[in-house]
C-alpha cells in the first residue's frame, strides 16, 4: 500500500473512533501490488470500447438512489457492484468527470445509515443478504482514502468497521464441521456455499489491504472451509488422485464452471495462490471449459470469477482467460452498452461484464497479482 495512503488511513480511524488500524501481514495473505506497479499506458482496443459503452449504460441507469434490479431490489447491492465496475477501469470519485459524479452520488447513497443495520448488515434493507453485505464491503474497503475530503474518508471507515465487524461474527457461528469457516445468506446461518464466501473473503482482503486489522484464524479458518469444498478423492497419504478437479458449491456436490472459477479465486485472494487445489483447477477449467459457452449455468458471475482466478494463476493460464472472455463476451453486448438480463436484470450482468474485462487495467488492489 501507498504509505501516503497508509498514514491517512491511521489517522482517520483514530478520528472515527475505531480500531486503530494496523497492517496484518498472516502467512496467509500475499500482498498486493502497488497500483503504480500496473505498467506502461496500454494501447485502446475493442475492448476498452466495449467496457466505455458498459460504463454509459450503468450510468443511464442510475437512481438518485442508486442502482435498481427488475424488481426494485438489491438497490445496495447492485449500486456497489456498478461503482466497483466503474473504478476497475480507471474512474475514481475524485474525477471531475460524469463517471466521478456517478461514483460521488453512489457512494453518498450508500453510505446514509437506513442502508446498514446497527449490527452493520448491508444486505437486510435491499433484501440481497450477505450477498450484498460482502459486495458493499469490498467497495467501501477499495474506497478508503481515495480522498473525495476527510469527512468523507471518515465515514467510509465508520462503516467499513461495523461491516467487517458483522462478516467476522457471521462466520464464527457455530456450523457442522463442514461448513465452519464459510458464509451463507444470513449473518446467523449455520451453512456456507463458495457464492457467498467469495465475497467476503475478497472484502475481508481488500480491508486488510487497506490496514484494517483482519485476524489470521479467520483467514485459516476460511481457507479449510475452502478446501473442504474441493472435489476430488485422496490416497491413504492424504495425495489428491486427480490431477484436474474443482471445487463446488456445497462440500459433496459437484465442480461447475462457476463454483470451480468461485474457489479457485476465493483460495488466491486468501493467498493460495499455489496450492494444489488451485493448480488443480486451473488445469480442469482449462481442459472442461476450453471454450466457454454461454449456456453456461450462471454464466455471468461464473465468468467475472474465471477471468479474475486465471489472471491471477498467470502464464497460459491468464493468456488463455483473456482471450476467451474477450472472444465470449464482445457479441453477446447489445446496442445500448448493456449484456443480456440474468434474473437479476441487465445491471447486474453489466457490471459483471465490465469486471470480467476489466483484468487488462488491473487499477484496483484486489484485482491485482
Amino acid at each position: 500500500m501507498n504509505q501516503d495512503r497508509r498514514n491517512l488511513l491511521l489517522a482517520l480511524s483514530a478520528l472515527a473512533g475505531g480500531t486503530v488500524l494496523r497492517p496484518l501481514l498472516p502467512s496467509t495473505f500475499a500482498q498486493a501490488a502497488p497500483v503504480d506497479a500496473i505498467g506502461p499506458k496500454l494501447k485502446r482496443d475493442e475492448i476498452d470500447d466495449q467496457i466505455d459503452k458498459g460504463i454509459v449504460y450503468l450510468r443511464s441507469k442510475q437512481h438518485q438512489n442508486g442502482w435498481i434490479g427488475d424488481n426494485e431490489n438489491y438497490r445496495s447491492a447492485l449500486t456497489g457492484l456498478s461503482v466497483l465496475a466503474m473504478l476497475a477501469v480507471g474512474h475514481q470519485p475524485s474525477d471531475k468527470s460524469p463517471e466521478g459524479e456517478s461514483i460521488r452520488r453512489a457512494i453518498t447513497f450508500l453510505l446514509r445509515p437506513e442502508n446498514q443495520s446497527d449490527e452493520g448488515y448491508f444486505g437486510r434493507v435491499d433484501g440481497s443478504n450477505m450477498y450484498g453485505h460482502g459486495i458493499v464491503t469490498l467497495l467501501l474497503a477499495e474506497l478508503a482514502g481515495m480522498g473525495i475530503d476527510e469527512a468523507h474518508d471518515k465515514l467510509v471507515l465508520q462503516r467499513l468497521h461495523k461491516a467487517i465487524d458483522l462478516t467476522l461474527r457471521s462466520q464464527a457461528v457455530k456450523k457442522d464441521q463442514q461448513y465452519q469457516g464459510g458464509w451463507r445468506y444470513q449473518p446467523e446461518s449455520r451453512g456456507s456455499d463458495l457464492s457467498i464466501s467469495v465475497w467476503q473473503v475478497m472484502a475481508l482482503r481488500s480491508a486488510k489491504n487497506a490496514g484494517i486489522e483482519v485476524p489470521a484464524g479467520a483467514i485459516d479458518s476460511a481457507v479449510a472451509y475452502l478446501r473442504g469444498s474441493y472435489r476430488s478423492d485422496r490416497n491413504g497419504r492424504g495425495r489428491f488422485l486427480e490431477l484436474q478437479a474443482g471445487f463446488t458449491y456445497t462440500p459433496g456436490g459437484r465442480p461447475t464452471f462457476s463454483s470451480a472459477s468461485a474457489g479457485m479465486l476465493a483460495m488466491q485472494v486468501c493467498g493460495q495462490y499455489d496450492a494444489e487445489e488451485v493448480k488443480g483447477t486451473g488445469e480442469w477449467l482449462m481442459a472442461m471449459h476450453n471454450k466457454l459457452s454461454v449456456n453456461e449455468q450462471y454464466f455471468y458471475y461464473g465468468t467475472y470469477y474465471y477471468a479474475q482466478a486465471m489472471y491471477q494463476h498467470g502464464g497460459k493460464f491468464a493468456e488463455h482467460g483473456r482471450r476467451e472472455v474477450a472472444r465470449i463476451l464482445a457479441p453477446q453486448q447489445q446496442k445500448d452498452g448493456s449484456w443480456p438480463r440474468s434474473e437479476a436484470g441487465p445491471v447486474y450482468t453489466t457490471g459483471l461484464a465490465v469486471l470480467s474485462l476489466s483484468v487488462k487495467y488491473h487499477y484496483l488492489p484486489i484485482y491485482q497479482r
